[in-house]
């Protein structure tokens, strides 16, 4: 049985693999193939397949022509291992090892390393006469929603994107996209008081809990940690450590989703990569 230009039907259990297209029983693989129903996926008018990967950033054309011929990619649900197929990358759901390939490029999504003192809004003029984050992306022409919030006090990593509905799942509790943050507190934190925020405890607005807790450092005044919860709660983090009787002195998120600040400087801004934008995307279900 011939298979159409387009593609064929994603396999319910193992897709194949650089290392071999077919399991190890090779006749039932082949079966299961022939009863499967296909879809082309081919746009006449459209961009070569290899080529909307390549300019993508995922990797070199040659690199990209064997990703197809080794079964990896698949355009809006289906296996395409035939390099003539061509496509439309804004309309065409595309993956690569079941990752989402961002291929629009009128959404950006940039990086902030907010500094502490900086108002979380996409206003350029704040009642108080603060700075805000819209002024780390004033020259630029996208209209940017910050993902999320970081309270004034707070610093480091803060994602803006001028595409609204990512910004919208990433933030909704019902995507628990972890975040990770460094944490410095006044006096030394106890052992008990990590377990507690492990357990969970509860706030005025309802009960919270860290999903993971690593001790760093004790100067003689102040304690370091390291925690990451999937929480988004206003001031989550402060109150969770002044509840154990640990005031907050310092907060600084190192790291949302998959993305980490890295070496972006305080005051810096960086856009992500085609890459870094399918990550966050296929976090959400996009």
């Amino acid at each position: 049985m011939s298979t159409t230009r387009g593609g064929r039907r994603k396999p319910a259990h193992h897709a194949p693999t650089r290392q071999g297209r077919t399991s190890a029983d090779g006749s039932q693989s082949q079966q299961r193939k022939k009863s499967q129903p296909t879809v082309d996926v081919h746009v006449a008018d459209g961009i070569r397949l290899q080529k909307v990967l390549a300019s993508a950033g995922v990797a070199s054309r040659r690199a990209c022509e064997e990703l197809i011929a080794d079964g990896r990619v698949e355009v809006d649900g289906q296996i395409v291992m035939e390099l003539g197929v061509r496509v439309d990358p804004n309309k065409q759901v595309i993956l690569v090892d079941g990752m989402r390939v961002h291929t629009d490029e009128s959404k950006v999504t940039v990086a902030l390393n907010k500094p502490a003192g900086v108002v979380s809004t996409m206003a350029l003029e704040e009642p108080e006469g603060r700075p805000t984050v819209a002024e780390y992306v004033y020259n630029r022409s996208e209209r940017f929603f910050h993902v999320g919030r970081l309270d004034t006090d707070s610093e480091g990593l803060l994602l803006l994107t001028n595409d609204g509905e990512l910004a919208h799942r990433l933030t909704h509790p019902s995507y628990q996209v972890m975040k990770t943050y460094l944490v410095q507190v006044r006096g030394n934190i106890t052992q008990g008081a990590g377990k507690k925020l492990l357990a969970g405890i509860t706030l005025d607005d309802g009960p919270a809990k860290l999903d993971s807790y690593r001790f760093i450092d004790f100067n003689g005044k102040e304690s370091q940690v390291e925690v990451r919860l999937h929480e988004g709660r206003n001031r989550i983090v402060r109150r969770m450590f002044e509840h154990v009787g640990f005031p907050v002195t310092r907060l600084v998120r190192t790291q949302f989703g998959p993305i980490r600040i890295d070496t972006i400087r305080p005051g810096s801004t960086r856009v992500l990569s085609n890459t870094e934008v399918g990550q966050l995307m296929g976090l959400v279900g996009l």
